[in-house]
């Protein structure tokens, strides 16, 4: 390990195990700096501290924060991009709970720290003549969605050490930053939604970014374990599955499920019916003898939020696999997928989920935006802490709101392409009625977006993120509705807009009562 001890750019002093020359760096950049020992050191974890921190550095904690060489990490009282960086930034990594390690590219040059090998992967790739701060953010910025993995990390510092304020990004500095990492049009966005929702007008941070380009480059970031591991014999795994009108469907992944090389403890099956004299049509668990425990609960209420949370309630085992009721798989997921979990110290993976003939787009083995409710796995030890919010129920936002009750935990989402999953997309069950929401029974302005995709996007983003996908959606949704007159479509915008904020409001409450 090398540590670098910085101020206002300067390095002010190198401690290291037992590397020696390290005098030659203090001359320089820490920047420049760091990539140079980078070259000379590749096999080091690479270690940047700010002076004022230099006494609060925790070594120990750093190790014990790397299971894997692709990674991360930093720690600061701020993000160097202020908030504004929501407007463009879509995503669950802005919305960081500085508690616990939290997936994130926001990096602080406070203190943090890279495997050598890795940063190498960026020579001659990033402009170093940034500032520090922005160099790091570009860096993981760019690396994130490679495979290296990103994380806000309080271990590295003592419990109680002084944050100092480091530097803010410039509004210069800014747009630089979501032109060279961005589609052009979010430049475009960020200033109108400046000017719109802050009354500013930064025309000439804009105009002097306008003509650089995005960065493009390839990067690759294999999965490198520090300590490889073995399946504990001692794992077991057990199944939820909602399911609605889908009999035949569901045959066949209990089938699937009765082939895995790794068998499950326990499947647990939440059937729902609303129709209150109606009876089971799942005959087959009964009638046929399986390798594994099923627990069937047959409900008269529908809802998936509810099912699952009824079938959580059920699992005793180490891991539980959310699964689909119309999907398929080969025999060996279950023990590859905890094969994996294992070897990568992962404690949430969601799994390639695709039609049959969809193409995979994501081929890399990285941190997930999202998280599947059909088809991952979560180690069972953190679940009595989490629940599917029923406020979602019968809308969209729930698999979301449970990935980020997740990553507050301090766990992280991992995509693993490498087991795929069929999604069979079955028809909706036979006796299946629409489910009306009341907004939907009231009003001639309804509600825009629905109120659940608001309700997520105001527990789960930063109100800049709020803010942006409104704006995004104000253009997006105009080529769409039929109200062609710019006034007549931005009053009725205004109003459903305002429906929607109303609704997700009233689910939030009745879901707290």
């Amino acid at each position: 390990m090398i540590i670098v001890f910085h101020k206002q750019g300067e390095i002010t002093d190198l401690r290291a195990d037992s590397q020696p020359n390290l005098h030659v760096y203090t001359q320089k950049k820490v920047t420049s700096s760091l990539f140079d020992l980078a070259s000379n050191h590749p096999n080091c974890i690479l270690v940047w501290c700010h002076e004022s921190l230099k006494e609060h550095i925790n070594i120990e904690g750093i190790k014990a924060s790397f299971h894997l060489k692709n990674m991360m990490l930093s720690y600061g009282a701020k993000p160097y991009f202020s908030n504004r960086i929501g407007y463009v930034e879509d995503s669950p990594f802005l919305k960081v709970n500085k508690t616990v390690k939290y997936p994130t590219w926001l990096m602080s040059s406070q203190v943090g720290a890279i495997y050598a090998s890795q940063l190498l992967k960026f020579k001659n790739k990033i402009k170093i003549d940034d500032t520090f701060d922005f160099v790091l953010n570009a860096i993981a910025k760019q690396g994130m969605p490679n495979g290296l993995f990103c994380y806000s990390e309080p271990k590295l510092l003592n419990k109680n050490a002084a944050l100092i304020h480091s530097e803010i990004a410039s509004n210069v500095q800014l747009f630089k930053f979501v032109k060279l990492h961005y589609k052009s049009v979010w430049s475009i966005l960020l200033l109108l939604n400046i000017m719109i929702n802050e009354g500013k007008f930064p025309i000439w941070a804009f105009v002097w970014n306008l003509l650089k380009r995005q960065q493009k480059f390839k990067l690759k970031f294999d999965l490198e374990p520090l300590e490889k591991q073995v399946i504990k014999t001692s794992s077991t795994i057990d199944v939820i599955i909602p399911t609605i009108g889908r009999k035949e469907y569901l045959h066949n992944v209990l089938k699937d499920l009765s082939n895995q090389a790794l068998l499950p403890t326990k499947v647990i099956i939440v059937e729902q019916n609303e129709a209150i004299n109606s009876k089971t049509e799942l005959n087959f668990i009964e009638n046929e003898k399986w390798p594994f425990s099923i627990v069937h609960k047959f409900i008269h209420q529908t809802g998936a939020c509810n099912a699952r949370n009824l079938a959580l309630k059920e699992t005793t085992s180490n891991y539980v696999f959310f699964a689909d009721d119309d999907i398929r798989f080969n025999e060996n997921l279950l023990l590859n997928s905890i094969n994996f979990m294992q070897n990568h110290h992962t404690k949430a993976t969601t799994l390639s989920c695709l039609r049959k003939d969809e193409l995979e787009v994501f081929k890399t083995t990285f941190q997930w935006a999202s998280f599947g409710s059909g088809c991952s796995i979560v180690k069972r030890e953190v679940l009595n802490k989490a629940k599917f919010n029923v406020a979602y129920e019968h809308g969209f936002g729930e698999d979301a709101d449970f990935g980020m009750q997740l990553r507050h935990l301090g766990l992280d989402v991992i995509y693993y392409p490498k087991e795929k999953i069929t999604h069979l997309k079955a028809p909706i069950g036979g006796f299946r009625e629409p489910y009306k929401h009341p907004w939907q029974r009231e009003g001639e302005v309804q509600p825009k977006p629905s109120p659940t995709v608001m309700l997520n996007r105001l527990n789960n983003s930063t109100p800049q993120q709020v803010l942006g996908y409104r704006t995004k959606l104000f253009f997006k949704y105009y080529i769409t509705q039929k109200v062609k007159n710019p006034i007549a479509y931005y009053k009725r915008f205004k109003k459903q807009w305002a429906q929607s904020l109303l609704w997700a409001n009233i689910l939030n409450e009745q879901n707290n009562k």
